[in-house]
């Protein structure tokens, strides 16, 4: 009887030991592990209604559908692409007018940069439901409030679309390639600055303003694109690098009635950029927000619109950077909300049409992370913020005069929200690192759930058979006595008697976290997988990184990478002391900023480290652009001992470990000629290492079955030098 009952345990034991599924790579970058979401959720402003794009898998189809945020049912199929032949190439993105009787769809979007791309448009009328192509591979259109026009730039110039008849006024003329740009963002507004979109409608429908950037003077990248062709071909773009010449920056007012185009006298300014321009509430009235170019300094102008005469109703200063933000919202007297970092944490402000400070409606040792809108019936303010905690985010309620305070999220973890239009309920997406994505509806009043509307039950049931080890969180406090949040994958088997090697990720960038407690990304799939061969992996984020307080993020300022660099070697030497760690086996790795620190740690700690994997990196801040690299470090001309000391090339000369040097020849972000001149210096200093270079691919090195070959080159990298 024994014997049998030892026969049948061993028996199950190798069967739920055969069900144990392993991670692999493959399965990450096939999607096995992605979970379910609502696609291109929008809130109506006109109706207490959400719309979410849908896709019909059986038809090959795309439904824009409407719901009902009290009862979460489904109103009406605002539109599906069966229907349409002209849109058989499906949805890229859409956006209603103002009324919500007209959507602009687009679909064969061609990218250009991280966010810009053009594409086809068409017009569909919701009363009608009729659809006509209005557009050709053009950039950025966008309704009049009166929905009668629909302005947009076509080729660097500017123009606006009569809806009823068809035809197309021109608004610039002298739009041209790495030369002259109306409408749109250059290359590192785009990539710093993060909008596109350069310009935008009076609330009367009159006027636009928009931004030209002259770039005739800003020095030229080029880089080679290979494919298949015999000969390869060039791409030729205008790219400032830290104390290069920046594109001359301009703001006019084009009068469409009047047919009169203004420009703004910013005169007063040297050297500077509009970091954001749009018009407020008053149809007359455009704001600025206009940055010194050590972007310590920004003026928030109002502008006459008929006049074009500027006063600064708002100035920010800051010892090391004022961050830019989107959080600024105008009240029906055009007095505004707006976050500002003035006590040391970011928090909500009040000021009048006029500049003048209402009040602070936020206060603590805490920061705002996202505003969410202003209900003008109860005087409410909605927004995130981590109260509770830097690595959680939480969704709070609270008057205008920094009163009564609800929390309105109930679950520990991330949770972000879109509010209904009358501010009566939000839906909340909750994410931990046990919990992936959930969507719920709740009442905006006290936070309660009224419904769950998409769980990913499915994926969950999935990852009982991989049975994923948990991701650990902790504050890793260094020798120096820097308190630092962490977290940590140990395998599923852990031993503590064992000794294990520690493969350490991080990112490390100004403002950046990678320690949060929300769902796995890509990349933590990837780290269970090394989990599931004995590597602990564990990530801290640094001095520097964000949500812990100004001084906290701009310590490093003049510095960029000194103090990064120092915490995680101190992280590692710490780690090196727990009984179960092998402290000669501990790797780093990271990719674009991250890839620049792993480049550090493994040169300035060779004793530490004993190999690194360096995706895309800054090796010479000298090649990385203005507006990122001046933000943090000024000018080479200014600092140039803070881009020497912190620059990897200069430290090859103190390699000891195995390294991986990785970057795609595309890159248009950071340039392959970092890794280029990289090689070049180790070859020099007659230094060992390993490099793969990926033609054609961007600074997210990816397509076909790049992710796949890129990880598993890693992973084995891995396994033989650690």
């Amino acid at each position: 009887m024994i014997k049998r009952s030892i026969f049948w345990f061993l028996l199950m034991f190798a069967c739920h030991v055969v069900a144990q599924q392993k991670v692999s790579v493959e399965a990450i970058y096939s999607g096995v592990f992605r979970p379910k979401g609502m696609e291109e959720l929008q809130a109506m402003k006109n109706a207490n209604q959400y719309t979410v794009l849908n896709t019909d898998r059986t038809t090959q189809s795309q439904q824009i559908d409407l719901y009902d945020y009290a009862t979460l049912k489904k109103v009406s199929t605002l539109l599906d692409t069966k229907n349409f032949t002209i849109l058989s190439e499906g949805i890229d993105s859409y956006v209603f007018s103002a009324d919500e009787k007209q959507l602009l769809i687009a679909n064969n979007s061609v990218p250009i940069y991280r966010h810009s791309f053009t594409a086809d448009y068409f017009l569909y009328d919701l009363t009608s439901k009729s659809l006509r192509k209005i557009l050709t591979q053009v950039q950025e259109p966008l309704f009049s409030p009166d929905g009668k026009k629909i302005a947009y730039v076509k080729t660097n110039n500017l123009y606006v679309l009569d809806v009823a008849s068809g035809t197309s006024t021109t608004i610039t003329e002298d739009g041209e390639k790495n030369a002259i740009i109306n409408g749109i963002t250059d290359w590192v507004y785009e990539e710093e600055f993060a909008f596109v979109r350069a310009f935008d409608w009076s609330a009367d429908s009159k006027k636009i303003a928009f931004i030209r950037f002259d770039e005739r003077q800003v020095p030229e990248f080029s880089m080679d694109i290979y494919q298949k062709a015999l000969y390869p071909g060039q791409e030729k773009f205008k790219y400032p690098k830290a104390g290069e010449k920046n594109a001359a920056v301009s703001l006019h007012i084009f009068d469409l009635i009047a047919n009169l185009k203004k420009e703004v006298n910013l005169s007063q300014y040297k050297d500077f950029y509009i970091a954001r321009m749009r018009w407020t509430n008053d149809a007359n009235v455009l704001c600025a927000q206009v940055l010194n170019r050590h972007q310590n300094n920004l003026d928030l102008l109002f502008i006459d619109g008929t006049t074009t005469a500027a006063k600064v109703v708002l100035n920010e200063k800051d010892n090391a950077y004022v961050d830019v933000h989107d959080n600024l919202t105008f009240l029906k007297d055009n007095s505004f909300i707006w976050t500002s970092e003035h006590d040391g944490w970011n928090h909500i402000y009040v000021y009048d049409k006029n500049g003048k400070l209402k009040n602070q409606v936020t206060k603590g040792a805490w920061e705002v992370t996202a505003y969410y809108g202003f209900d003008e019936k109860t005087k409410s303010i909605f927004y995130q913020s981590t109260e509770n905690g830097s690595i959680v985010r939480d969704v709070y309620r609270i008057c205008i005069d920094g009163k009564r305070k609800i929390k309105l999220s109930k679950q520990e973890g991330t949770n972000a929200a879109m509010f209904s239009p009358n501010f009566e309920y939000f839906i909340n997406t909750y994410s931990s690192a046990t919990v992936p994505p959930m969507y719920s509806l709740h009442s905006a009043k006290e936070g309660d759930q009224v419904q769950m509307i998409l769980e990913n039950s499915s994926l969950t049931e999935k990852l009982k058979a991989y049975d994923l080890p948990a991701k650990e969180f902790f504050v890793l406090t260094t020798a120096k006595g820097h308190a630092l949040n962490a977290w940590m994958i140990k395998p599923k088997n852990f031993d503590a008697t064992k000794k294990y090697p520690v493969f350490m990720y991080q990112y490390s960038g100004p403002g950046s976290q990678q320690v949060a407690n929300d769902w796995l990304d890509t990349n933590d799939y990837w780290f269970m997988q090394l989990a599931q061969q004995g590597y602990i992996t564990v990530c801290v984020d640094g001095r520097g990184t964000g949500f812990k307080g100004a001084a906290f993020k701009k310590c490093t300022q003049k510095e960029l990478g000194k103090f990064e660099v120092e915490d995680q070697i101190d992280a590692a030497k710490f780690l090196g002391t727990y009984p179960y760690v092998d402290s000669t086996r501990i790797g780093i790795f990271g990719w674009s900023f991250g890839g620049f620190m792993a480049s550090n740690c493994l040169f300035k700690g060779a004793d530490v480290f004993k190999m690194a994997i360096a995706v895309a990196p800054v090796t010479n801040w000298r090649f990385y652009d203005s507006i990122y690299t001046e933000r943090y470090m000024q000018t080479p001309q200014e600092n140039a001992s803070g881009y020497d000391d912190n620059s990897p090339i200069n430290h090859v000369s103190k390699l000891k470990g195995s390294f991986l040097l990785i970057h795609g020849t595309a890159d248009d972000n950071v340039h392959v000629q970092n890794s280029m001149q990289m090689i070049e210096a180790l070859v020099q200093a007659n230094k060992q290492f390993d490099w793969a270079i990926y033609p054609d691919k961007n600074h997210g090195i990816y397509g076909g079955k790049t992710r796949i070959q890129l990880f598993n080159k890693m992973t084995n990298f891995i396994k033989e030098k650690l």
